[in-house]
């Protein structure tokens, strides 16, 4: 691991030619400070943020790197430019300090909420008709500001009837911190637990969707998983995982998969076997596959993806302007959009424009000529996707058709949907 005494000097050097990628340059310091008014034209987002990380001196930085004791939660406001001085998907951080609110992110207002029933009365009162909240977890090398601004992208450009909630744990923001961020994941695991604990609680919420990135698909698993053994199940409102390029040993994921008991909320994961970040986990981690750069359509993990249920969104195709590959989740307009009208919504992946889905099933009824189209589409859309819901809906017009019609769509995808670790339940 990065900062003990296993990790040889060529995976230092890796590590090190991926530094620019990974660290946050040229930014200005204090962010945070709250501006209080922006000029018209920009989109506010209003934040619920928990946090296990310790209050930092500077006020317009508000918080460190460093752990903090409890869970304190702060309600942020944050404006977003006009979408014609902006690019969906994209952060736009100020150069220098006051932001110009008509260009950069810039944080409105900061509202520090005492105690349990000050949070509960914010989700209450920002709660939309869906009930439905979406709670982000961050990755590896995140400052405070980090999680803030870019959960207020997701949720602007995804659109999302939720009301949004960030849990921020306590990273020092340093390639070279690996072995404190993830200890600090573990110690974040119970404030985790208690915050989705408290939303599930809540009579104003109906729906919870979590969604975390990189080493935060850690911690919402564990969390998940200590909820599961202590209540017998997780708390039923919680209806979605969402994991984007998750850094899991895939051993470890069967295990807590299968610790999360029979009713089990449905996973989406991001994968992308592209991904620089996970490569190089990889490699420093005993050479163990990370789940967030699985071939979905190969297995052992087609099979296993598929009997778990779990849906897996292959991005490996798709191209944006994460020289890591890392982030596609966040930064590829289309995947954003999704995430706000599918995902949230639990509804499943069938979107002929972005992967086979109900191209399939428009075949298989015969309502395109041939299912070369299907083909086609598969071959040419960068978004692949293996739905085990989607085979389920359409197999039996699928083998209506014939055992040709059969091998022809099998060739395309081998399987529309995939799954992971088997559920011995």
């Amino acid at each position: 691991m990065i900062g003990g005494c296993g990790v040889s000097r060529k995976a230092l050097a890796a590590l090190l030619v991926l530094c620019f990628g990974l660290v946050s340059c040229g930014r200005p310091i204090g962010v945070m400070q709250a501006a209080g008014t922006v000029p018209p034209g920009t989109s506010r987002v209003d934040l619920l943020v928990a946090t296990t990380r310790a209050a930092d001196e500077n006020p317009a930085v508000l918080f460190s790197g460093e752990r903090g004791t409890g869970l304190m939660v702060d309600a942020v406001d944050v404006s977003i430019p006009p979408e014609a001085n902006r690019k969906a998907g994209q952060v736009q951080w100020p150069r220098r300090l006051p932001a110009d609110p008509l260009k950069d992110f810039v944080t409105v207002a900061v509202d520090p909420l005492d105690g349990e029933k000050a949070g509960e009365n914010w989700l209450r009162t920002h709660m939309p008709k869906s009930k439905r909240v979406l709670i982000f977890v961050h990755g590896f090398n995140n400052r405070y500001e980090d999680a803030v601004y870019r959960f207020a992208q997701i949720v602007h450009d995804s659109h999302a009837d939720v009301a949004p909630v960030v849990f921020t744990w306590p990273s020092r923001a340093s390639i070279f911190d690996y072995n404190y961020d993830k200890e600090s994941t573990n110690y974040s695991r119970d404030a985790l637990e208690e915050l989705l604990r408290r939303t599930a609680n809540n009579p104003a919420v109906g729906d919870i969707t979590v969604m975390a990135h990189s080493m935060g698909t850690w911690l919402t698993v564990e969390a998940l998983r200590q909820m599961a053994i202590r209540d017998g199940r997780v708390a039923s409102k919680i209806n979605n995982i969402i994991l984007a390029s998750p850094d899991l040993d895939v051993d470890v994921f069967g295990r807590q998969f299968q610790s999360l008991g029979k009713d089990k909320p449905h996973f989406t994961i991001f994968v992308s076997q592209d991904d620089r970040a996970l490569a190089l986990s990889r490699r420093i981690s005993g050479n163990v596959d990370r789940l967030g750069q699985i071939d979905p359509s190969a297995e052992p993990y087609r099979s296993k993806l598929e009997a778990a249920g779990i849906t897996v969104l292959d991005l490996t195709k798709l191209k944006t302007g994460d020289r890591l590959n890392h982030g596609k989740f966040a930064e590829s307009p289309e995947v954003v959009k999704l995430i706000g009208d599918r995902l949230i919504a639990g509804q499943t992946i069938t979107d002929s424009e972005v992967g086979l889905g109900e191209a399939v099933g428009a075949v298989a009824m015969g309502a395109a000529q041939t299912a070369g189209s299907a083909v086609s589409l598969a071959v040419s859309t960068p978004i692949a996707i293996f739905d085990p819901r989607t085979r389920r809906n359409y197999d039996s017009q699928v083998r209506r058709l014939g055992q040709s019609m059969n091998n022809t769509v099998g060739s395309v995808g081998d399987s529309v949907g995939a799954g992971l670790p088997e559920d011995p339940q």
